[in-house]
């Protein structure tokens, strides 16, 4: 059975369909936080936390504690929780297990046991197979943004849509730092009206037009001189570092020379851009922008280039975060700066 996923696990737990067991794995261990959050809310009421909910981590966890926090009774209501978080902390053949898989057989109806191994680890096939397994992948950059207007609106306040967008292209798809930006925002701006993008800059103190995705876009559209300046001003923002820059750019390039291959193929504009999204689906890159946007661009933008360009200037960044890796190199301005000329003073010799 293929695994469910955080929005249909948020759906069901919504209309009252609690599983005696979840099982979440996955990478985006921020979400998984948040499926927790949901299961717990729509299991318990508030008032009836303190005697029928225990969150715990399996390290400190041993057998017979194992066993008592999965057979309690609840304490006048009608389930408990028991949330277990960092499976991955107990050795393969650790008697937790064994206490774990005899209960998961013969779960108990009275109890929702959630159970969260880390980001990076192998599923377990057999909880998998025991419980609702939900598989919380990294978030496409549509559900990034419906997390942000929920996170939002948990913490007390409205975001409008341009100001969303503009808090994902400034701090990026890394969701606890979004969470953090949020609820800076609502201790400064918690009133009735909608947060607007202005606010967003000031707050985090990116304007628009100068964020990573925007250095981005400079690049693929061959505008040197304003990839320069932007450098100057997207690297020192807090949370930007030069080994985030290239990663951006890394994936814009190799989705420039896909374009190009495509495009070689004889494929025509519209079918040029569905093939683009077909693979943005497949492939789920981390990054901001929508898909079906992100399509249009690279199909736009890979006119600016030749094939053997777009392999030059992959190896060129790949060059570059080799360097930034190094321990010899230490200014990360000249290493971008460098990398920039270079792509600039191919497309002159071209």
């Amino acid at each position: 059975m293929r695994p469910s996923s955080f929005e249909s696990v948020h759906r069901s737990v919504k209309r009252g369909e609690i599983a005696p067991i979840y099982y979440l794995t996955g990478d985006a261990d921020v979400l998984k936080d948040d499926v927790v959050t949901a299961i717990v809310d729509a299991a318990l009421e508030p008032a009836a936390r303190d005697f029928n909910l225990d969150v715990r981590v399996a390290g400190d966890l041993d057998p017979e504690t194992l066993h008592t926090l999965v057979e309690t009774l609840p304490i006048l209501a009608e389930r408990r929780v028991v949330v277990i978080k960092a499976l991955e902390q107990w050795r393969k053949n650790a008697r937790t297990w064994e206490v774990l898989r005899r209960y998961v057989a013969r779960p108990s109806p009275s109890t929702v046991l959630i159970l969260v191994h880390g980001a990076g680890e192998t599923p377990d096939a057999g909880l998998a197979r025991a419980g609702t397994h939900v598989e919380v992948a990294v978030p496409g950059p549509d559900t990034i943004r419906r997390w942000v207007a929920d996170r939002a609106r948990r913490a007390g306040i409205e975001i409008d849509a341009e100001a969303v967008e503009h808090l994902v292209r400034a701090v990026g798809p890394d969701l606890a730092h979004l969470g953090m930006e949020v609820e800076k925002l609502a201790a400064a701006c918690g009133d009735a009206r909608p947060v607007t993008a202005a606010e967003v800059a000031q707050m985090v103190g990116v304007n628009r037009g100068e964020t990573v995705e925007d250095w981005v876009d400079a690049v693929s559209s061959r505008d040197v001189l304003r990839a320069l300046a932007l450098t100057d001003v997207v690297l020192p923002q807090a949370g930007v570092t030069a080994v985030r820059m290239l990663i951006a750019l890394g994936t814009e390039l190799v989705g420039l020379r896909l374009a190009r291959a495509l495009a070689g193929g004889g494929l025509a504009r519209p079918q040029l851009e569905r093939g683009l999204l077909d693979q943005l689906r497949r492939a789920r890159p981390m990054g901001v922008r929508n898909w079906e946007t992100q399509a249009r661009s690279w199909a736009s933008a890979a006119r600016h280039w030749t094939a053997d360009e777009l392999d030059q200037a992959i190896r060129a960044t790949y060059e570059a975060d080799r360097a930034l890796k190094s321990t010899t190199v230490s200014d990360d301005r000249a290493t971008l700066r460098s990398l920039l000329l270079t792509l600039g003073a191919g497309r002159a010799a071209a």
